[in-house]
């Protein structure tokens, strides 16, 4: 996953602090009994401290542990890694508890994400705090600190399947309000982008279709390609190429959603000069084929 650009965090800040997720955050808090957190897309940025109410008691002790810090962190960054490629995510960590994803995108670059978890989707047990406690290392605890542990464990929130997934399907609609909030926060911020960024953006998006050089490109941006490579990649937090393959990949998407179109007339269309390549681009930063994109979103659409 790329780092984030300076462009990128600022954007990230202003959702973060702003109005409508500080009111979010705390309706989802009181509604569902679950922590909302909107961490940036730097997946090192993730920690436990950040937001302490309604979390799991058990994840509140165990988060004195280093180790299981560093187990915590690991699962966070696969889970963050996979929804940044795929979409929403969910997963298990070592104590079998749930976890959830969901990117906030501004076009290609993913601004951050909403996560939310630190819940059962059955009732906890006994057999489950035995798995949890050996998985950790029982021998690093005393008597009464696994005893404090069990009553932790047991004590944490469980929820259905059913009504966890309709938590998460309340994030992705407020995913998708972010992500049109951090267009207009773009828009604000969009004065501080260097000017040789602004032009190559407007010459990607105005020959997106054709076959788009390097050296073109940095020229009508008027800098060198040494000069532009640097800063385009300080600006975006990806690369020349990675840019024009995402935004013609988010192209593509959007045309997949016609029935109608042929993959391979999609894959000319948007830029590619074989179908091959596009399914490779495809498969590398969504995580499925074209077809399978087109399949589960018609199928979602009813």
């Amino acid at each position: 996953m790329p780092e984030p650009s300076d462009f990128t965090r600022r954007i990230y800040e202003r959702l973060l602090t702003s109005d409508r997720f500080q009111r979010y955050r705390q309706a989802f808090l009181t509604a569902t009994g679950l922590p909302l957190r909107f961490v940036s897309a730097d997946v090192d940025a993730w920690c436990l401290d950040d937001v302490n109410e309604n979390r799991s008691p058990f994840c509140e002790r165990i988060n004195l542990c280093e180790s299981v810090c560093g187990a915590c962190r690991d699962v966070n960054r696969r889970l963050m890694a996979e929804a940044e490629v795929k979409g929403p995510q969910s997963c298990h960590c070592f104590s079998g508890m749930s976890a959830t994803a969901v990117p906030v995108r501004h076009g290609s670059a993913t601004i951050g994400f909403l996560k939310t978890g630190q819940v059962f989707q059955s009732t906890p047990t006994e057999k489950m705090f035995d798995s949890a406690i050996d998985a950790i290392g029982r021998k690093q605890f005393k008597r009464d600190e696994i005893e404090n542990l069990r009553t932790a464990f047991m004590q944490t929130k469980s929820v259905t399947p059913e009504r966890y997934q309709s938590m998460i399907d309340l994030l992705v609609i407020f995913a998708d309000q972010l992500s049109k909030d951090a267009d207009d926060a773009a828009l604000i911020e969009d004065g501080r982008e260097p000017e040789t960024i602004k032009k190559a953006i407007a010459f990607i998006n105005a020959h997106l279709a054709d076959r788009l050089v390097l050296g073109d490109v940095a020229s009508a941006a008027g800098a060198s390609e040494s000069h532009f490579c640097r800063i385009f990649k300080e600006s975006t937090g990806l690369t020349f190429t990675d840019y024009v393959n995402h935004a013609r990949i988010e192209w593509a998407k959007r045309e997949l959603l016609r029935p109608s179109a042929r993959v391979s007339e999609i894959a000319f269309l948007v830029g590619y000069q074989s179908l091959s390549q596009f399914n490779r681009s495809f498969a590398r930063i969504t995580g499925s084929s074209p077809s399978e994109f087109r399949r589960e979103k018609l199928v979602k659409a009813g």
